[in-house]
């Protein structure tokens, strides 16, 4: 039987078990244009602080629950093997009040699970998704769909997901790709980027999706315009972030870290979630751009992307007091 609840939010994604390693010993060497690599000794036992595991992750996974943290009708479509990661993820989602009823179980199948390697605040993911049979299945017509990362050799999917939105002209799209989406390339995924609503990357993804090594943001927000989204975001991590929407073009700084960031993993999904919210609830981009950056900051005080996520009132406590400088501005 069809599930006729309307829904103000539905993510779109894989899901995965996180397993954060932090290191102890570790060496960073810079490389070509910016890159670093994370580097300890081969062929030996090298020891780390802790470790702590942590289910239900990922882009659209953390974004359905910060869309029910903020007190929208949320939904998260996806898929999970029949293993005990796949039991406990199910039973956070249903904690945190995002509707499962799309969650296709495999039987037979393992849950995906990453390691994330974290050292002096910043992180690698060493990343496997498993091989899913993707279908997109019947979700109504939601207010908003948030499509983000999930696994190779999933182009028909997008397909799918492409042929309802062009069925479903009222339903907005927010799209935020992940790592296998970029590897597909903004031409196989033509028909994604002219159905999107509202767009997100970090710089650095920015120049990934567009092949260019163009620095200048506002031409980076205006050559992913020429793609279809008709709201631009892009993030530049301690230096804000930046949106396009037609001819208007706004400057958003991040909100002040009240400590030193404990680990970094998840902001930029904090991010996008939080502003698509509020776009969902009806609210404007000013609005969506006073929130998003404080989601930002609380996640990164905790261990994954899900704890320091906010509800409602915390939000607008921490936007209560913010400095006067913090505010969005025209460019």
């Amino acid at each position: 039987m069809a599930n006729k609840t309307k829904y103000d939010f539905i993510a779109i994604g894989d899901q995965t078990t996180d397993a954060f390693i932090k290191l102890q010993e570790a060496k960073v060497h810079s490389i070509d244009h910016g890159n670093k690599l994370i580097c300890m000794r081969f062929a030996d036992k090298i020891p780390y602080e802790s470790v702590e595991v942590v289910p239900a992750v990922g882009n659209a996974a953390n974004a359905a629950v910060c869309a029910a943290r903020l007190g929208l009708k949320s939904a998260f479509v996806s898929n999970i093997g029949d293993d005990r990661n796949g039991e406990e993820a199910l039973a956070v989602f249903k904690k945190e009040k995002v509707a499962k009823d799309f969650i296709k179980v495999h039987k037979g199948k393992k849950s995906n699970y990453h390691y994330v390697l974290s050292f002096k605040g910043e992180r690698t993911i060493l990343i496997k998704h498993e091989t899913y049979k993707y279908s997109l299945p019947f979700i109504g017509e939601p207010k908003w769909i948030y499509f983000s990362s999930v696994g190779e050799n999933t182009l028909s999917f997008h397909k799918e997901v492409q042929k309802y939105l062009e069925k479903h002209p009222k339903v907005k799209l927010a799209f935020q790709p992940g790592t296998f989406q970029m590897q597909l390339g903004k031409e196989k995924l033509r028909g994604i980027y002219r159905h999107t609503e509202l767009f997100f990357s970090n710089k650095e993804e920015a120049q990934r999706i567009l092949n260019t090594k163009e620095g200048n943001i506002k031409k980076l927000l205006n050559n992913l315009a020429k793609l279809g989204p008709k709201i631009v975001v892009i993030t530049d991590g301690k230096e804000g972030a930046y949106v396009k929407e037609g001819g208007n073009y706004w400057f958003m700084p991040i909100y002040p870290d009240s400590k030193p960031p404990f680990e970094r993993t998840g902001a930029g999904d904090a991010f996008s979630s939080t502003f698509t919210a509020i776009l969902a609830g009806n609210g404007t981009i000013e609005e969506a751009l006073l929130r998003a950056p404080i989601n930002s900051m609380a996640v990164v005080q905790k261990t994954g992307a899900r704890a320091g996520l906010l509800i409602k009132h915390q939000l607008e406590s921490y936007l209560a007091r913010a400095p006067k400088s913090y505010k969005p501005c025209k460019i």
